[in-house]
């Protein structure tokens, strides 16, 4: 299945019964104004936690009935985190949204062993983005989460960004592993961590998908650049994932994307019991509606 768009992301979304999305301390204007079209879109139902009297306010200032949407008062900022996981963890909603709180508050209540979302994988950021001059949506991990992956972190990374990636009807997700070059050089740990992944990928310890690198970025996207450079894969000019060396090249590209491409943008955090929309203050209020519906479509 090829996605071209996020917006084809609401199809996949709508199957089936509509997702629970809990936003914790529901108050943050943009994170709420984004629950609300996508509950407006029929593609999820929202639960709203957090001071009552501001998020009713809020809701009709937008527009919407308060009067048909859960909210669940609870001024105390760490009460409502603790109640919004907690809701997650007892199979009471499928999505968990950070509202006005911190990240490391929500991520600390997410890890918490008594009640939080840990599955024993490792928690890793994926970005989806639709890009103008790219032929289907392509998936960029890791750009939030973790600094310098070592090469187990990096299976992890890929593990989660693939089974994400075939819950989206991808069956078998192209993977380029990028570097600086396209040839193993010891100096270059991207390019040693890139050779084991490929070649534990042929002896299928890595599933469901097919890995090939090290790829520099202007071959893993375009099938003519790595032709003349003389690289032939399947991944080449066709990538479903590109996985990051590290955050620094990760975030640098993200950012690419966004303000120099002006591509569109979805993105989740993966490898707990349930995705969770955990967008920065700077993402636009179309990323954090298109993150909400990435969420549904991927729980």
């Amino acid at each position: 299945m090829i996605i071209k768009k996020l917006s084809d992301l609401k199809n996949i979304a709508a199957r089936g019964s509509k997702k629970r999305l809990v936003l914790a301390a529901a108050q943050d204007p943009f994170s709420l104004n984004a629950v609300m079209k996508a509950h407006r879109d029929h593609l999820i139902e929202p639960v709203l936690i957090g001071r009552e009297s501001e998020v009713v306010t809020l809701v009709k200032e937008f527009g919407y009935e308060a009067g048909n949407i859960t909210i669940i008062d609870e001024p105390d900022m760490e009460k409502a985190i603790e109640l919004s996981v907690k809701m997650v963890s007892n199979n009471e909603a499928d999505v968990l949204m950070k509202g006005k709180v911190g990240t490391s508050s929500l991520l600390k209540a997410v890890l918490n062993k008594d009640w939080g979302l840990r599955t024993g994988n490792l928690l890793s950021h994926f970005a989806l983005f639709e890009v103008k001059t790219y032929h289907k949506l392509i998936a960029v991990a890791d750009v939030a989460m973790n600094i310098a992956p070592n090469l187990q972190e990096k299976i992890a990374i890929v593990n989660n960004s693939v089974s994400c990636l075939n819950r989206l009807g991808v069956s078998m997700p192209k993977v380029a592993v990028l570097g600086a070059v396209e040839m193993v050089n010891e100096n270059m740990e991207a390019t040693l961590h890139a050779a084991l992944l490929s070649k534990m990928n042929q002896r299928d310890q890595i599933k469901n998908c097919i890995i090939d690198g090290p790829l520099a970025f202007d071959n893993a996207v375009s099938f003519e650049s790595a032709r003349h450079k003389g690289i032939m894969s399947d991944v080449v000019g066709d990538t479903d994932l590109l996985l990051m060396p590290d955050i620094e090249v990760g975030n640098v590209l993200y950012k690419s994307l966004v303000f120099f491409a002006k591509a569109k943008v979805a993105g989740v955090i993966l490898g707990a019991s349930a995705p969770i929309v955990l967008t920065s203050r700077s993402d636009s209020e179309e990323a954090k509606y298109y993150s909400i519906i990435l969420a549904a479509a991927a729980s």
